[in-house]
């Protein structure tokens, strides 16, 4: 379950484009639950290896550049963004994981 995540962020990742939060639970037949749980459980996967959070690459419905509130709230949790600057913050993100897959 967890792969067809990954392999679909990975993708999102090579093509430096993102995707929204139901667009992606549809294209992997998931809840939004189910999806959210799974992105939470990457982001401290990817924060405890110092790697940029490829939860980042899944957008909000109507904020369509942005990850949702909970992205926000949960990497705050996890020490890696300081609350201060949401936009630059996924900018930062977004760039270094780009960097990554080139």
């Amino acid at each position: 379950m967890t792969n067809d995540l990954t392999a679909r962020l990975a993708m999102l990742a090579a093509q430096q484009s993102t995707l929204s939060y139901g667009a992606l639970a549809r294209a992997l037949g998931w809840r939004m639950g189910e999806l959210t749980a799974a992105l939470e459980a990457l982001m401290v996967a990817d924060a405890a290896l110092g790697l940029p959070l490829r939860a980042v690459l899944v957008t909000a419905r109507l904020s369509p550049e942005m990850p949702a509130a909970g992205f926000f709230l949960k990497a705050q949790d996890l020490g890696v963004f300081d609350g201060l600057d949401p936009a630059s913050f996924v900018q930062d993100q977004r760039e270094k994981l780009f960097r990554l897959r080139d």
